[in-house]
This record gives structure tokens, C-alpha cells and sequence, in this order.
């Protein structure tokens, strides 16, 4: 992995709080991937679906889970990320994790706690906007409710791929789309939206619709709308490189302070 990175979206049906159930899917739909990417993305919440019970469904970062995404890592040769809920000094966090093949954990805890599901009275809101590497790839990650903000995610010359793991509701799917062009459009960046299928144990359902979006924004995958599958997708760093260096808008780019 240099100047290419392969991408494997999981756009899954999560089962209702049920980690262990939803491990073991996830473990047979990996299985049976043709290739091996450099990247594997599950989800929003990709345990237990996006629950605000987290006094039942929080783990350590020395959990099951994480360790199944390091476990997975290692035999896959291949960085594992999504969130999940997790819970640290007596806070819950919607947090966003990555482990690379060696082990190495990286994590970005949710900004933008999504007050119509009352998200923000159960979670400890992150403050801090995180750049991971991934070989010569800068990643920035995010999660769900953050795509709306785009002072959070304005590219300050020290990414080339966006990230949003979702729980995105079918209700609001035209949303979804129109602000991953825009974020890919405005950032000069690859823009990568991981969404999940099915409907939860709230009843509310979701579109799926995951997706890779370039810098023009043009969507590089075949969407796959409301069914579990495994999206493979390829990303070019020449490209990318190229477009920013014939159209370096982001030169002119305004600068905003954060509070």
C-alpha cells in the first residue's frame, strides 16, 4: 500500500444490541471477500447499533471488541475502524477506532453528539479533530452527525481521505449524499461514507447507501441501497495530487476558529 489504497466498506444489518452476534456475521462476511484491502470499515455503532443505553452495551478499550478488530487485523493484514461505544474514566464515548495489522490503536471520539436522538444526554462529546496515517494515506476521521458541520472536517492541507461511519436514516437519504459530495467537493479530498442496513430496535430504518466519493465529486462505487453486502473500492494518490495541484482552491481557503 503506497500510492493505492483498497477499501472494503461493510455495510451491514446490525442485530440489536447484540455484539457478540454481530462479530461472528461480521466474521463469515469477511471470509468471504475475494481480495484483501488495505482498509475495512464497518459502521456506526457497528456492535450494537446506535443505542443510547450505553450502561449496558459500553465495553474497555481492552474488550471483546476491540480485540476482535485486532485479532481480525493481524489475520487479514488489513487496518480494521468503526465505532463503537466505549467506556473510560466513568464516560461513555461514541468512539471511532482503527487498528492497523500490527496492533497499533488509534481512536477519534464523536464531536457532534446527534441531539434528536438524545445522543448528547448519554455521551461525553470528543474535542479533539484527528488525523491518522495509514501508510502514505492522512486520514481524518469522523462520525455520522459530524458530516453536518464542516468547519469540524475543513481540510487544512493535512488529509487526502474523509471518513464518516454512520447510522444515516433512510428518511433523510438525499442528505446523506448531497454532504458527501459537498465535504469531497469543498476539501479537495476523497470522502468515504460507511453506512448501515436494515432497522433497528427503535424501528427506524436505514438506506445503507455507502459510498466513495473523489474530489470532483463523483461517486467511484456501485451504491448498493438497502442490502448487507461488502463494497470494495479503489482510491489513487497520483490522482488526488493531481486534481489539488490543477485546482488549488484550497490555497484561497478561509480559516475559521473553533470554540
Amino acid at each position: 500500500m503506497n500510492d493505492l489504497l483498497q477499501v472494503a466498506m461493510i455495510q451491514a444489518d446490525i442485530l440489536w444490541e447484540d455484539s457478540r452476534a454481530n462479530l461472528k456475521t461480521y466474521r463469515e462476511l469477511l471470509k468471504g471477500m475475494a481480495v484483501r484491502p488495505d482498509l475495512i470499515i464497518f459502521p456506526e455503532m457497528f456492535t450494537t447499533g446506535f443505542s443510547v443505553n450505553p450502561e449496558q452495551n459500553a465495553e474497555q478499550m481492552s474488550g471483546e471488541s476491540v480485540s476482535w478488530l485486532a485479532q481480525m487485523a493481524g489475520d487479514l493484514h488489513s487496518s480494521m475502524a468503526g465505532s463503537l461505544i466505549i467506556e473510560e474514566n466513568k464516560r461513555y464515548f461514541n468512539r471511532f477506532v482503527i487498528i492497523d495489522p500490527e496492533g497499533e490503536i488509534q481512536y477519534y471520539d464523536k464531536r457532534h453528539l446527534f441531539r434528536v436522538g438524545n445522543e448528547e444526554s448519554h455521551y461525553h462529546r470528543g474535542s479533539e479533530r484527528k488525523i491518522f496515517k495509514l501508510g502514505e494515506w492522512r486520514i481524518c476521521p469522523q462520525i455520522c452527525y459530524d458530516l453536518r458541520f464542516p468547519v469540524w472536517s475543513r481540510n487544512r492541507n493535512d488529509y487526502d481521505v474523509l471518513i464518516y461511519v454512520a447510522s444515516w436514516p433512510e428518511s433523510r437519504r438525499d442528505t446523506w449524499k448531497t454532504l458527501l459530495k459537498a465535504r469531497a467537493i469543498e476539501n479537495l479530498s476523497y470522502c468515504i461514507g460507511v453506512n448501515r442496513v436494515g432497522t433497528d430496535g427503535r424501528g427506524i430504518c436505514y438506506a445503507g447507501e455507502s459510498m466513495v466519493v473523489n474530489g470532483k465529486g463523483q461517486i467511484l462505487n456501485d451504491v448498493r441501497a438497502d442490502s448487507e453486502d461488502v463494497i470494495i473500492s479503489g482510491l489513487s494518490l497520483p490522482e488526488l495530487r493531481k486534481l489539488r495541484n490543477d485546482f488549488p482552491a484550497y490555497k484561497d481557503a478561509d480559516r475559521f476558529q473553533l470554540e
